[in-house]
């Protein structure tokens, strides 16, 4: 067995599907909306909820401010006339109700719960957050879960990592390892804090900020000989 007694794990598309929840959470609001949810919408959606969580890794935009930025912005684009605010608040009602697991999540999760002790570690949402956790399937096998909005933080900042380590029972960073598919928050996060780090890339991605990642796997089940052997 590794000398890992932490693994933090990311939520959103490491152990959550989040594209599939995003998609139809938008796709509900879109309708609740009197809007026909095309395609291009939805994605054009995501595009730019996924720039402006880039913002907020940032320090560029506050996190209450995001949730309605992002639709206010979505509206402008095609020339919707809504109640933004309402259709922001919707949105986040729609996409706590979709706790879709990622394959394979449930299984190395409870593999690995014998033998090490589980934190999820997120910058989503905290009402989001907590509710999708509470009604899934893996909160049995998870110690604690650690979202930025109660920590004061952001990953990648190093507040948010010195606010966790405060929180673990005998946290040192050379005994854990954070697993996550964000390069610029939970990789880049990780290693500024002295943690090693697994990158979960299931699309191959290219690792363009040359970060010295510890692991690269592409299906959570890879995680087994690392942590298990």
């Amino acid at each position: 067995m590794s000398a890992y007694r932490a693994i933090l794990f990311d939520a959103d598309n490491t152990l959550f599907d989040f594209s599939r929840a995003e998609r139809e959470a938008i796709a509900n609001t879109l309708t609740y909306c009197g809007i026909a949810p095309t395609n291009a919408l939805i994605q054009a959606y995501s595009e730019i909820n996924d720039r402006m969580w880039k913002r907020l890794e940032r320090g560029e935009i506050a996190k209450e401010a995001l949730r309605e930025a992002r639709f206010d912005e979505f509206c402008k684009t095609f020339g919707f006339r809504v109640d933004v605010p309402q259709m922001a608040r919707m949105y986040l009602e729609f996409l706590s109700e979709k706790s879709y697991l990622i394959e394979g999540a449930k299984e190395i999760c409870a593999a690995l719960a014998s033998r090490y002790r589980l934190y999820i570690v997120t910058n989503g949402i905290k009402t989001v957050q907590r509710r999708r956790f509470s009604a899934c399937e893996l909160k049995p096998y998870f110690s604690d879960i650690f979202i930025s909005e109660e920590l004061g933080f952001e990953k990648p900042h190093s507040g948010y990592f010195k606010a966790l380590a405060e929180r673990v029972p005998q946290f040192t960073p050379q005994t854990a390892l954070i697993v996550g598919d964000s390069l610029t928050s939970d990789i880049k996060g990780g290693i500024a804090a002295g943690l090693d780090t697994c990158w979960y890339n299931p699309h191959r991605l290219e690792n363009r900020e040359a970060l010295p990642i510890t692991y690269e796997i592409k299906a959570l089940q890879e995680l087994a000989p690392v942590l298990l052997s």
